[in-house]
């Protein structure tokens, strides 16, 4: 099942914004299954393939993107040129940057990806991506990114950003109605009862892409903060344990919301993310809306907005839970040019490059040694995430990949699907997980 959208979307919207939003759109110049021209036979060369487009990876005077600077800083040190192989929409038509990552690195074109989750665990679990565990830079990473990128006890794939959702809401309207920001699911349903009591007609501004973060929040509240998230984990791959058992609680409060008429279905199933929601929580007529920490820092999204604005965590048992998700980079075991690629990779994932990259983009660092003051709004999404509260919406420990199946699930409940059939579809997964 294909991460159409949420991963590296997010990714390519937070370069420009943030970490990750035009995954299926993404445009470039040149044909993305040619390499540049190499300059001289003895160039050392290696290959990345990702969203991105560099024209030219000798320019000096031209803007970069954080991740570009600190490509910069690996070409310098080791004497490489990293060519940019580069996915476009138009030369790829109805292939998705996942489609096409499978299969350039299933055949070796490349010698770095940019991977989604799910494309990432394919990979791993195919053998087909190198084990990075050896880098320097692995022995200053959060705990939570060798968690969502290790896969059959190998780690394959290391970002460098971890990308935070959270619900950002008005304060201002809840100073208005004299309501506390919600903890609970319950507390969430009472301030959206006030809201719709008092004339606002959608009290949740939503889109087809992330209303999976409220089933996350609520399915894995216990399981990551609960001290047994191996066995837990472990039971769920092995078949004791069902992925549906954990996911039923969100998507019956999901059912909640619409059946209370809290969120517009017909907005939620077809809308594309903050173009959709993102009007109508600016003109102050929505009070909450779900979205990526990045989009807090552009002003193309949430970046200005002309009310007080607070991110949070999601309504869960544990109370406010931020969801977290990251794409990867990954090598792919048969790489033409691996020793060079494990050289970049330790230098771009390094504390140094990531202070760059963290600084330029104002985001999460995988690194537990960098940290980046955030915008006041973020605050409280931020304080939960180094308190280590959070939950993770992209895991590859788990056999089921989960940020892609969830949303097509969750846009089966939006089309009409009971909770009983959606439980089933994730019933299916896990059944053909096992059969493997």
């Amino acid at each position: 099942m294909k991460n159409k959208f949420g991963m590296i979307h997010t990714w390519a919207a937070c370069l420009a914004g943030g970490l990750l939003l035009l995954l299926a759109s993404c445009s470039g110049g040149g044909d993305p299954q040619n390499l540049l021209t190499q300059e001289a036979e003895n160039d050392r060369i290696v290959n990345l393939f990702s969203p991105m487009e560099k024209i030219d990876p000798n320019a000096q005077n031209v803007a970069r993107s954080a991740s570009d600077l600190t490509i910069i800083m690996a070409e310098e040190q080791l004497g490489v040129t990293v060519h940019y192989n580069t996915y476009t929409a138009e030369n790829y038509q109805d292939k998705t940057y996942d489609d096409v990552t499978l299969d350039r690195a299933r055949n070796n074109m490349d010698d770095i990806y940019l991977l989604n989750p799910d494309t990432l665990l394919a990979l791993g679990a195919e053998g087909k991506l190198m084990d990075l565990s050896g880098l320097a830079c692995v022995k200053n990473l959060r705990e939570i990114i060798r968690t969502a990128n290790t896969v059959d006890g190998k780690l394959v794939a290391i970002p460098q950003e971890v990308v935070a959702y959270g619900l950002f809401v008005n304060v201002e309207l809840f100073r208005q109605y004299e309501l506390d920001l919600p903890n609970t699911p319950e507390e969430f349903l009472e301030c959206c009862r006030v809201f719709k009591e008092n004339g606002i007609e959608t009290p949740i501004g939503a889109n087809r892409w992330w209303l999976e973060t409220f089933v996350f929040a609520q399915a894995y509240a216990e399981l990551y903060s609960g001290g047994n998230t191996e066995a837990e984990i472990a039971a769920l791959n092995s078949g004791e344990a069902k992925y549906s058992d954990y996911m039923r609680p969100g998507f019956e409060f999901l059912k909640e919301l619409i059946d209370r008429g809290y969120i517009d279905v017909e907005a939620a199933a077809t809308g594309e993310a903050i173009e959709t929601e993102g009007p109508d929580f600016l003109a102050g007529k929505t009070p909450i809306v779900m979205a990526y920490w990045g989009a807090a820092n552009t002003e193309t999204a949430y970046g200005k907005t002309d009310f007080e604005m607070q991110v949070i965590g999601f309504p869960s048992s544990r109370g406010q839970m931020p969801v977290i998700t990251m794409t990867g980079f990954g090598i792919a075991e048969g790489a033409e040019h691996a020793q060079d690629a494990m050289r970049v990779l330790d230098i771009i994932l390094s504390d140094e490059a990531l202070q760059v990259y963290s600084q330029t983009n104002r985001v999460i660092s995988p690194s537990q040694n960098v940290k980046v003051d955030c915008v006041p709004a973020l605050q409280p999404l931020n304080d939960r995430i180094e308190e280590g509260v959070y939950v993770l919406g992209s895991n590859a420990g788990m056999d089921v990949e989960q940020w892609g199946n969830t949303c097509l699930i969750v846009r089966k409940l939006l089309n009409g699907a009971s909770v009983d059939e959606c439980m089933a579809a994730f019933d299916e997964l896990q059944n053909a997980s096992l059969d493997k």
